[in-house]
């Protein structure tokens, strides 16, 4: 049913909203710290485990996407309601946090993708399966 894929969301969002709780009160600041992304990871996870074991229904993974699709918009409505203006004045720190998380997720970006190897696009991938499904008795890469 749709309603337990509600009801999985809601448990990851609980989940996430005490460990970022936690997280908050571990780090010395009034807040929750990334609650809802430790929240959508729980829901990833959650779904990926939910697969591997055959549990995942219909009914549960349309619940899942059906609020996984208001995963941006949560989180910025969320941010929306920080006070960026009034941390950037507490200090240069949180500046330079800002800045230094940015460019370690942008050096990693280029690292994953300079380690990956080539990767098929989405355009060969789809005229390699064209071709597959034109030619008969095509098999892994071989014509039998």
């Amino acid at each position: 049913m749709t309603i337990s894929g509600v009801a999985l969301l809601a448990i990851c969002t609980l989940l996430g909203s005490l460990l970022g709780d936690l997280l908050g009160v571990a780090l010395g600041v009034k807040a929750n710290v990334g609650g809802v992304g430790i929240a959508m990871m729980f829901l990833i996870a959650a779904r990926l485990w939910l697969v591997r074991w055959g549990l995942l229904s219909r009914g549960l993974n349309t619940g899942v996407e059906f609020w996984g699709s208001f995963y941006i918009p949560i989180v910025v409505a969320m941010a929306a309601q920080q006070n960026v203006v009034a941390a950037a004045k507490g200090g240069p720190i949180v500046v330079i946090a800002g800045a230094g998380a940015v460019a370690v997720c942008f050096a990693m970006v280029a690292l994953i993708g300079r380690f990956s190897g080539p990767v098929e696009t989405m355009d060969e991938i789809e005229a390699r399966e064209a071709f597959e499904a034109s030619v008969p008795h095509f098999k892994s890469g071989r014509i039998a």
